[in-house]
């Protein structure tokens, strides 16, 4: 923890393996926190790999007066409106579903396009589909991705084993988009230079903050960017050692409700 007080005035935080524990929900003792903050005039700001509708409903009423770090960086919002979106060029889009289904032939793993209005799957099985369902709360089925009128933040590939040993796939778009290993069974392949810490900036410049005013906390690879950008990052116990030895401070794990015993520290 810090040694001095800190002028909290953003709070950035990861969803899953950050704020929500191995049980799948965000500890009861953020929400009154969560009030506490807006009253104060502290900006939350969820930072997550999921669609921004779906992190709308998991807040409810509080959303409207908080800050929105979706799609792993591809859609920021404030207060009920998005400030930005950042979708894919439609033959980038393209090559990405390719070399998904490539991948399918040899793993076993699907893919989602991310879009503006909805997000979109062809592989039909209860087991993918109730998996991708977690994260999107907008989602349609079709039968060829290809074919989908939506523009694309982002395509997002499962991997029921590991997303380590789908990564080969897909390392060759890292010369031209941003690849970032979001879990153990996710990767999301967006824009260059599109990530969580790029949102973080953009809503920090807009809202006039010092980046010494910023909080953040993460647990995985596509969160170091996040951490990067904020005064004060705060790595989770149990997250991957990279993030660990990239952020400033080290909160309890997850599963012990970490990010509010550091709250609660933070703005005693």
């Amino acid at each position: 923890m810090p040694d001095h007080p800190v002028d909290v005035r953003l709070v950035a935080v990861d969803m899953d393996g950050t704020l929500i524990g191995p049980d799948g929900r965000v500890p009861e003792g953020f929400w009154p926190l969560l009030e506490a903050m807006t009253k104060r005039g502290i900006v939350v700001v969820p930072a997550s790999g999921r669609q921004y509708a779906t992190l709308r409903a998991l807040f409810g009423e509080a959303a409207s007066q908080m800050g929105f770090i979706a799609e792993n960086g591809t859609l920021v919002a404030y207060r009920d409106e998005v400030l930005a979106t950042d979708t894919l060029a439609p033959e980038a889009a393209t090559d990405l579903i390719g070399a998904a289904r490539a991948a399918a032939r040899e793993r076993d793993l699907g893919a989602v396009l991310c879009g503006v209005r909805s997000a979109w799957i062809e592989r039909t099985d209860a087991r993918f589909h109730d998996e991708v369902a977690i994260y999107y709360r907008r989602l349609e089925t079709v039968d060829d991705l290809l074919a989908v009128d939506d523009e694309a933040l982002k395509i997002s590939v499962y991997d029921v084993d590991s997303s380590a040993q789908a990564e080969p796939f897909f390392a060759p778009f890292r010369e031209t988009h941003q690849v970032a290993v979001s879990g153990p069974h996710w990767i999301d392949v967006m824009n260059s230079g599109v990530h969580k810490g790029a949102g973080l900036e953009r809503l920090r410049t807009r809202l006039g903050l010092e980046r010494e005013q910023c909080v953040a906390f993460g647990d995985y690879h596509n969160d170091l960017q996040l951490l990067d950008a904020a005064g004060y990052s705060f790595a989770m116990a149990d997250g991957h050692p990279d993030v660990l030895a990239r952020a400033r401070y080290i909160a309890p794990p997850s599963a012990e409700a970490g990010v509010v015993t550091v709250l609660e520290q933070l703005l005693a």
